[in-house]
C-alpha cells in the first residue's frame, strides 16, 4: 500500500486568520444538532490531468471559488463520504474504519470517471483535520465529529466528456443526533412512484445525484407524517432495496437476520458491513436475500417480523416502528426498540467509542 510519502505530496499548513473564541466553540457544542455547524479547517488537494495529485493544504474553512462553467456544475461529476471520530474514555481520539470509506471513495471515483485517491492519502487528510480540530468533538451523549470527504470536477469546460482537474475538500461537523423527533423509533414511507436506482447505474456509488433523486419521494414521506422513505427496485417495483440514505435489516422470531443483498443498486453500507459481521460473531444466521415488499406486511402482521432497522454512519442504528403506503401501513412488533437491535447497537458503538475490545481493527486511533 502507497504511504503519502510515496505520492509525493506534502501538507501544507495554512494558520487560521479569524479563530473563533473558546466561548463562541462551546455554545455550538452545546447543541450541535446534525449537520448545521462545521469546525474551522478544512483539507483540500488539486488533481489535473498533468501533475496528479497536487497542493494539499490544511487552512481556514471558507467559501470555494467556482466558475459558471465549472464541470461539475453543468455535468454532476462529484462524489463524496462521510465518518466519524469520536473521543475515547482516556481521552484520545480515534476514527471508525476509514480505510474502508478510502476504498469505497475510490469506487465511487472509478464509477463517475474520476481520478482514484491513494486510500493513504485519504486517510491522512482526515487524520489531520481531525487534529486540527480535536476541539469540535462535542461532549454531549452521543457526539462526534462528523468528517465529510468529498470530490468533484473543477475544470471550467462545456462538453460531455470527464473533467481534467478536480478538487477534493474534507470538512468537519460536530454532531449531536441524526434524528430530530427523539422516538424511539422511526415511521417510513414505501415510495412506490419513485426508484433510487436502476440496475447498471450509480446507485453503488456514493454520488450526489443519487441523494438528489430520493429529494422528493422523501418530501412525500415528511409530508405524509414519517421520517424516512424506502425505496423499491426499480425492475419489478416489489423488492425492498434501501432507505434515502441508509441500509435495512430485519430480525425473525428465529432469531435470523435477513439484509437486502448488494446487486449493484444498493450502497454498500459501512456500518450495514459491521453489524454483519458482528452478528456473525454472535453466532446469529445472517441472510443476504431479496425481500418483498408484500413479504415484509404479511411477516409484520403474522408476527414472524419481530424487528426491523435501519443503518448508517449518520444515524448509526435507528429502529423502524411503522411501514406506510398508498394501500395502508403496518406495524412491526411493539412499534418501539427491538431486543437484538439494542443489542447490535450497543455493541458497534462500545467498538466506536472505545468502550469494548475491537477485535477486528476497526478502531484506527489518533493520539
Amino acid at each position: 500500500m502507497a504511504t503519502v510519502a510515496d505520492t509525493g505530496l506534502q501538507f501544507t499548513n495554512r494558520p487560521l486568520t479569524s479563530p473563533i473564541s473558546a466561548d463562541e466553540r462551546a455554545a455550538v457544542l452545546a447543541n450541535p444538532g446534525f449537520g448545521t455547524k462545521f469546525s474551522e479547517h478544512m483539507v483540500t488537494i488539486e488533481w489535473t490531468e498533468e501533475r496528479g495529485w497536487h497542493d494539499a493544504v490544511i487552512g481556514p474553512r471558507g467559501p470555494i471559488a467556482l466558475d459558471p462553467a465549472c464541470a461539475v456544475l453543468h455535468y454532476a461529476q462529484e462524489i463524496f463520504e462521510g465518518l466519524k471520530a469520536y473521543r475515547h474514555p482516556d481521552g484520545s481520539v480515534a476514527l471508525f474504519r476509514p480505510y474502508a470509506n478510502a476504498e469505497r471513495f475510490n469506487r465511487s471515483a472509478r464509477r463517475l470517471a474520476m481520478p482514484e485517491l491513494p486510500e493513504n492519502v485519504f486517510v491522512e487528510s482526515v487524520r489531520r483535520l481531525v487534529e486540527a480540530d480535536r476541539d469540535w468533538l462535542p461532549s454531549v451523549e452521543g457526539g462526534s465529529l462528523y468528517l465529510r470527504p468529498f470530490m468533484f470536477a473543477s475544470e471550467v469546460f462545456l462538453g460531455v466528456r470527464p473533467a481534467k482537474e478536480y478538487k477534493y475538500i474534507v470538512i468537519a461537523s460536530p454532531a449531536g443526533n441524526y434524528f430530530k423527533s427523539g422516538a424511539p423509533a422511526v415511521s417510513i414511507w414505501v415510495s412506490q412512484e419513485y426508484t433510487r436506482a436502476a440496475p447498471g447505474g450509480t446507485g453503488a456509488a456514493k454520488c450526489g445525484g443519487n441523494y438528489a433523486a430520493s429529494l422528493v419521494p422523501q418530501a412525500e414521506a415528511i409530508r405524509e407524517g414519517h421520517d424516512q422513505v424506502v425505496f423499491l427496485d426499480a425492475v419489478e417495483n416489489k423488492w425492498v432495496e434501501e432507505l434515502g440514505g441508509m441500509n435495512l435489516y430485519f430480525v425473525f422470531d428465529d432469531g435470523t437476520l435477513l439484509t437486502p443483498p448488494l446487486s449493484g443498486t444498493i450502497l454498500a453500507g459501512i456500518t450495514r458491513d459491521s453489524l454483519l459481521t458482528l452478528a456473525r460473531d454472535e453466532g446469529l444466521t445472517v441472510r443476504e436475500e431479496r425481500y418483498s415488499l408484500d413479504q415484509w406486511r404479511e411477516d409484520a402482521k403474522s408476527g414472524r417480523l419481530v424487528e426491523c432497522f435501519a443503518c448508517g454512519t449518520a444515524a448509526v442504528v435507528t429502529p423502524v416502528g411503522k411501514v406506510a403506503g398508498h394501500d395502508g401501513e403496518f406495524t412491526i412488533g411493539s412499534g418501539g426498540p427491538g431486543q437484538l437491535t439494542q443489542e447490535l447497537k450497543d455493541r458497534l458503538v462500545a467498538i466506536q467509542r472505545g468502550e469494548a475490545p475491537d477485535p477486528h481493527g476497526w478502531v484506527m486511533k489518533l493520539s
